[in-house]
């Protein structure tokens, strides 16, 4: 069971104790993403996020960093996305207290200096450059800014080259004082630890961090009246494509219908999608379904890569699936069948002391509460046949479908592409 503790000065502090684990796990969650950002500083949460390992007062030098966490044999690096930055440490259980002094060094005392600013805008371009070459994940990019356009929630986390440019010290200050703030910050510790001793080790490590008022986001417009379809041409050997739609934030309530829906449509290797992508049609290797829901929207898709000879085909059957989930209620063996499968696969998922800290502190970031594993299995177990078809039909509507595509196609394909588009 967790424990969730408020210190005086606004920080929260998590503990997950998993006893007898060999590991132990310290995570540091800050509400700063993309979409925390203006347009002038697009990318700056993820570029800061890499500036922390680049030296802090107590070690100067990346190599400091990176060279005392290998020598404890950690596991450790760090994540931005849209709502939220992390910085972890997975460690023998032994050394959680040695993880612990680096991460919140890391987070409470980074310098930024210009010339590390310099050299590590060449790294933040070159990782820009990489995801171009990565078209499964570029059209995820893609999709993202098809749904938003021009707004935090459709640009790319990674920001964009020109932007990277300009970014100096004074921004990484300014933006930092903003948003790296101890109401804003979570400490995750989970594992095997001795909780005397890591709160009294917490409670000194992190008094140095900034306090005051938190800035806010910028509130997500959705706004689509019509099926939309961006094209990316691209010589490949393969098509790769996002076909989805809009949803609901995650405070919705059909949440749980929808991640149970979207596990029949494309959770493993049994579901709809990849009986009929792949098995049937031949047409792809990966072929998934997946829910992401934010604090102000959400979004629920099919990805795969496939054959650019069968792209009309993979397009018709992926809305065909979507149509059958509106018009007919799943069986009871589907049903299931694909709640065990989510259910199982937390399970199993939970067993290592980081995924519990991302488990527990991905839900209080962004909703400030949490709930157990066993408490939101209950819950899916819960979603009914006739709440998959409910959730089904709010969401399958030709005026929310959006389609992304990277691969040798150009504008003339538009109009057809747009044509497979319809839900009846």
């Amino acid at each position: 069971m967790f424990k969730k503790l408020t210190l005086k000065n606004g920080l929260r502090l998590i503990l997950i104790p998993k006893k007898n684990a060999f590991t132990a796990t310290a995570l540091v969650l800050v509400e700063a993403g993309s979409k925390y950002e203006t347009k002038e500083i697009n990318g700056i949460s993820h570029f800061l996020e890499h500036m922390c390992f680049k030296g802090t007062k107590k070690r100067p030098k990346a190599l400091d960093i990176s060279s005392e966490l290998d020598s404890i044999g950690a596991e450790y690096n760090a994540f931005t996305g849209q709502e939220y930055t992390g910085y972890f440490a997975k460690v023998e259980s032994s050394r959680i207290l040695t993880a612990l002094d680096v991460v919140s060094d890391i987070y409470v005392n980074p310098v930024f200096n210009q010339d590390e600013i310099n050299k590590e805008r060449g790294v933040i371009i070159e990782e820009i450059n990489m995801y171009e070459d990565l078209p499964p994940r570029r059209v995820q990019e893609l999709f993202m800014t098809l749904l938003y356009g021009d707004q935090p929630s459709g640009w790319d986390v990674a920001g964009r080259k020109e932007i990277i440019e300009k970014i100096n010290q004074d921004d990484f200050l300014s933006y930092r004082s903003k948003h790296y703030v101890a109401e804003a910050t979570i400490v995750v510790i989970a594992g095997n630890f001795n909780e005397d001793e890591l709160v009294l080790n917490i409670r000194e490590k992190f008094k140095g961090i900034e306090e005051g008022v938190k800035s806010k986001k910028i509130k997500t417009v959705e706004l689509q009246d019509k099926p939309e379809v961006f094209i990316k041409n691209k010589e490949s050997d393969q098509t790769h494509l996002v076909l989805g739609v809009r949803a609901f934030s995650l405070f919705d309530e059909k949440k749980h219908a929808l991640s149970v829906l979207s596990d029949i449509l494309g959770g493993g290797m049994s579901s709809r999608l990849f009986q009929k992508v792949r098995e049937e049609l031949g047409a792809a290797y990966y072929v998934r379904s997946e829910a992401d829901l934010y604090t102000d929207h959400g979004i629920l898709s099919a990805s795969a890569g496939v054959d650019h000879r069968k792209i009309e085909k993979v397009i018709s059957a992926i809305v065909a699936e979507f149509e059958k989930l509106t018009k007919e209620k799943v069986t009871s063996a589907e049903l299931e069948r694909a709640k065990e499968h989510i259910i199982g696969n937390l399970m199993i998922s939970l067993e290592t002391s980081d995924e519990l800290a991302s488990f527990y502190g991905g839900q209080e970031i962004l909703k400030r509460e949490m709930a157990s594993p066993e408490e939101l299995a209950q819950k899916i177990r819960k979603v009914t046949a006739e709440e998959i078809k409910s959730t089904a039909e709010f969401i399958f509507q030709n005026k929310k479908l959006n389609l992304a595509v990277i691969g040798p196609f150009k504008e003339e394909h538009r109009e057809k592409l747009i044509s497979l588009l319809d839900i009846k």
